[in-house]
């Protein structure tokens, strides 16, 4: 596997290897071991399968906070998305950037997102299957949230707010100044 740093560098891009012959792909997804060797550290206790209908999809700002903080390692079964990660590590100078990628099932990439981070999607394709690992369980009081299209995050997401597909509650969360941790 190659992992490369994003511009916010505890935030890896992970292309593993693919091999093709005539029955068609062979990929190795996930490796404790090539990990390692690129600086991650991450042991999964859980997969998470979303579904996306429509393009124009968003789902997130999501985060937890500690102790059920997560990491996540984001991975497209089908379609396209634009995947955003912001940071929230307090006393950073990185705090309130972000990094996003597009991510696609052709691909093969993958997205390494520690704990300290926000994290959502926007899909760029009809009929959209996300894969992400987690290494803490989904907890209702220590999750949170922000406005996807929070202008002082200067996110470039694919759709305008209009015209995005959201549930309810991710139409609510608060700007990051007004985000509680």
């Amino acid at each position: 596997m190659q992992v490369t740093p994003t511009a916010i560098a505890a935030v890896k891009l992970i292309r593993p290897r693919s091999f093709a012959d005539e029955r068609g792909e062979f990929c190795e997804t996930f490796s404790h071991r090539s990990l390692e060797e690129g600086g991650i550290v991450f042991q999964p206790i859980q997969d998470n399968h979303v579904r996306s209908f429509a393009k124009g999809t968003v789902r997130g700002l999501h985060f937890q906070v500690a102790p059920f903080a997560q990491a996540k390692l984001v991975r497209v079964l089908r379609g396209a998305i634009l995947d955003v990660v912001v940071d929230l590590r307090p006393g950073l100078p990185s705090y309130g950037d972000h990094v996003a990628v597009e991510l696609d099932a052709q691909g093969w990439g993958q997205l390494f997102i520690p704990a300290g981070f926000a994290h959502g999607y926007c899909t760029l394709t009809d009929d959209v299957e996300v894969l992400y690992k987690v290494d803490r369980p989904w907890s209702r009081p220590h999750e949170r949230g922000l406005a996807w299209d929070d202008p002082g995050l200067g996110i470039q997401w694919p759709v305008a707010p209009g015209q995005a597909v959201l549930n309810p509650r991710d139409a609510q969360w608060p700007r990051l100044r007004g985000a509680a941790a």
